[in-house]
């Protein structure tokens, strides 16, 4: 059985986590017509890309064609499974908060290559996960974003499962 018990000490601490701002250069959020941004059914993954429903103003983690943007992660998340000791999905119905569309961000690396300065994000389009390939490669089950790879943390390659920082603006 899990425990919420702390199990370990890490000696540096987490340079950041998957939607959280990797800059202070500014940063650009989604405008609606009207009203707030709802997580639509099956809730919105934080640190991934995201679709908006404009008529409706809901956001999805699954969509077609480029994505609205990227879910910034303002603690908006509850955890809905016990005994989780952490949760990453805002649930349906709740304030999704900031949807940028600009701006650097941490974002997990969920590709199965190695994510290069320069490349271009490609955006999930069944769970919103990032991964990374040369702007107009075919990524299966992906489409390419405006976003690109500008980094990773210290001591990162950019390797699959690693932070890798996203801008919305190429290096250069």
């Amino acid at each position: 059985m899990p425990t919420t018990f702390q199990t370990s000490v890490n000696v540096v601490q987490a340079p950041g986590v998957p939607g959280d701002f990797a800059s202070a250069d500014p940063s650009f959020s989604f405008v609606t017509s009207g009203g707030i941004l709802v997580a639509d059914t099956g809730g919105v993954t934080i640190g991934c890309f995201a679709w908006v429903n404009a008529a409706q103003n809901k956001v999805a983690s699954t969509g077609t064609g480029a994505p609205s943007g990227f879910v910034h992660r303002e603690l908006q998340a509850s955890i809905n499974v016990f005994p989780a000791e952490f949760g990453m999905t805002i649930p349906a119905g709740q304030r999704v908060g900031s949807l940028m569309t600009g701006g650097c961000y941490f974002a997990k690396n969920a590709g199965a290559g190695v994510a290069s300065i320069g490349m271009k994000a490609f955006a999930n389009t069944t769970n919103g996960s990032v991964s990374f390939a040369a702007a107009g490669a075919t990524v299966a089950g992906s489409v390419e974003s405006k976003w690109y790879c500008v980094g990773w943390t210290d001591g990162g390659s950019g390797a699959a499962g690693e932070l890798v920082k996203i801008s919305h603006l190429p290096i250069g």
